[in-house]
């Protein structure tokens, strides 16, 4: 009998500005936040890339590495949900599955020539600094877009959004883009939908910085932003 090969290869590694969990988006494309693909040397053929910068968006599967569990859960607790109402893994995104893969779908901004060889360029993204890639497929619109399609219990969450409000100190320390990238990110509320206490003070690291700030109802304040760099 022959032995199964099930050994998925890394083909390549995303960077990002995002060195930790806490506060990437919860789902590609909520964000304009950038990444840069840099494969590894078996998969930095020129050829292997033919034809892909004809494409706007592509899929990107790839792997929840800080996610991996010797065992698994068939019920999670969507976030969104409040933490309480349990769901089927299997109706859901969470990164704790059986196979700790992630499926997300990205902007092609451009692919470009370095000294890592090929590079993608890409946009939308949901991911940590170094995730591990699997495989990229182009998206292909006439297929993969179904307008009528039903989005089971995201639809009672998928309006959810905070206000986002600096100091004028903090925002004298970030570019207008840097604002714009932190706005789409902390509008969708960084935290466990547990946590609602007023008068705590939540932090985050993104490109290079580490931002903290409170929310209170609805209302999300920056109250400090700080260079790590």
């Amino acid at each position: 009998m022959r032995k199964e090969q099930d050994k998925m290869k890394i083909i390549a590694r995303i960077e990002t500005d995002f060195p930790e969990k806490f506060g990437i988006p919860r789902q590609s494309r909520l964000s304009g936040c950038r990444g840069r693909i840099v494969f590894e040397r078996e998969y930095r053929n020129p050829e292997a890339f033919r034809g892909i910068e004809e494409y706007s968006h592509l899929w990107i599967v790839w792997k929840f590495s800080k996610a991996v569990r010797e065992t698994w859960s068939p019920t999670v607790r969507p976030p969104r949900l409040g933490g309480n109402r349990r769901v089927g893994v299997f109706a859901t995104r969470s990164p704790y599955r059986p196979n700790p893969i992630g499926l997300s779908c990205v902007s092609l901004e451009r692919l470009a020539y370095e000294a890592e060889g090929p590079v993608l360029y890409v946009s939308g993204i949901d991911m940590m600094d170094g995730t591990p890639i699997y495989d990229i497929k182009p998206y292909l619109p006439y297929v993969d877009s179904i307008p009528e399609a039903k989005g089971g219990f995201s639809e009672q969450v998928k309006e959810y959004a905070l206000q986002v409000e600096w100091s004028e100190h903090c925002q004298s320390v970030v570019s207008e883009e840097e604002r714009e990238n932190l706005n789409s990110i902390l509008s969708q509320d960084p935290r466990p939908s547990y946590q609602d206490d007023p008068d705590r003070v939540y932090g985050m690291e993104y490109a290079g910085m580490e931002i903290r700030f409170q929310i209170r109802g609805k209302q999300l304040t920056v109250i400090q932003v700080e260079r790590l760099m």
